[in-house]
């Protein structure tokens, strides 16, 4: 693997989902705590603070860098659900991995609000029909994105954390 960063390659926007990607997609999204815990099982302290990469993230910083993001995610589908092309905020995602709780605590409160979440996102995502996920959203640095965008990108995202942990342990031998 030549760039740690993007284990699985980087993330490519799909010109359009089929139905069939789409429930893929969001069967990706609701193994993702799964993936996520199992990633981290058994894991020390110690080894939770390893960057998977050299100027990288921690593990712990990654695993609580998920939930953060997948917060933000669920967000902006329910408002590119009930507003017309709502314009959304972003969030400093470097920052929010250097806050104290993102740098100390353990790993277990992101995995629960990571389950949580997902089952309430995936229920949201599977109630939804093909012109619900056609609906776009205003992205100050994507520009319009609609959801079916953001269901691959965050089924993308998922695996991709994953793997910078299940890398790592293959590289160090955990």
């Amino acid at each position: 693997m030549s760039d740690l960063r993007y284990p699985i390659g980087r993330f490519e926007r799909p010109t359009t989902l089929s139905a069939a990607e789409r429930a893929s997609c969001i069967d990706d999204i609701a193994a993702a705590p799964g993936n996520l815990r199992n990633a981290v099982d058994g894991l020390s302290d110690a080894q939770l603070d390893t960057p998977y990469r050299p100027g990288g993230w921690t593990v712990r910083q990654v695993v609580h860098h998920v939930p953060d993001s997948h917060l933000n995610a669920y967000v902006r589908f329910r408002l590119g659900l009930t507003r017309d092309g709502p314009r959304i905020t972003t969030y400093d995602e470097a920052r929010w991995a250097e806050l104290p709780d993102a740098r100390t605590m353990p790993a277990a409160p992101s995995l629960q609000l990571l389950d949580g979440l997902h089952q309430r996102w995936v229920a949201l995502l599977r109630s939804m029909d093909a012109a619900d996920f056609a609906r776009t959203i205003s992205h100050p640095e994507m520009g319009d994105v609609s959801l079916d965008d953001l269901l691959a990108l965050y089924a993308w995202h998922g695996k991709h954390h994953a793997a910078h942990i299940t890398s790592l342990r293959e590289r160090e031998g955990w």
